[in-house]
């Protein structure tokens, strides 16, 4: 495995849901992704959509050996974290070159998804459940 500590780098942050993810791409790698300090099939586990949802703006510009991605991931859940480090990487992909921002945006990867939770509203059970209501 190459060593990803040193040398240039391109950056890129990536949020989703309440997760944020802080992505570097080392070039000249193999393909090696590290997602806080552990491989992408560890943290991930049996979820192997999950590690294929981050890598996905890699695949699509069929550059995914070329790089090495080492990510700091905190808040959310799996999924959320997956989808953030997603953006993460389209974005850090766009300083690498910018001519791949209309394949990136055409895809999607590049759109923050503004989805959150909605929170809980005063007089009622949850964000729009009501109490039931007795005519009399």
């Amino acid at each position: 495995m190459a060593d990803t500590t040193k040398g240039e780098y391109y950056y890129g942050m990536g949020r989703r849901k309440t997760a944020v993810a802080r992505v570097r791409l080392f070039p000249n790698g193999d393909g090696n992704v590290i997602v806080n300090g552990k491989t992408s099939q560890v943290y991930f586990g049996q979820r192997e959509a999950l590690t294929a949802t981050a890598v996905a703006p890699l695949r699509l510009l069929e550059i995914a050996e070329q790089y090495n991605m080492t990510v700091r991931v905190v808040g959310g859940g799996t999924s959320g974290q997956a989808g953030a480090i997603r953006h993460g990487v389209a974005r850090a992909l766009l300083r690498i070159n910018p001519e791949f921002k209309l394949a990136l945006r055409k895809a999607g990867f590049l759109t923050r998804d503004p989805r959150m939770k909605e929170r809980k509203k005063p007089g009622l059970k949850r964000a729009r459940k009501a109490p039931q209501y007795t005519k009399r």
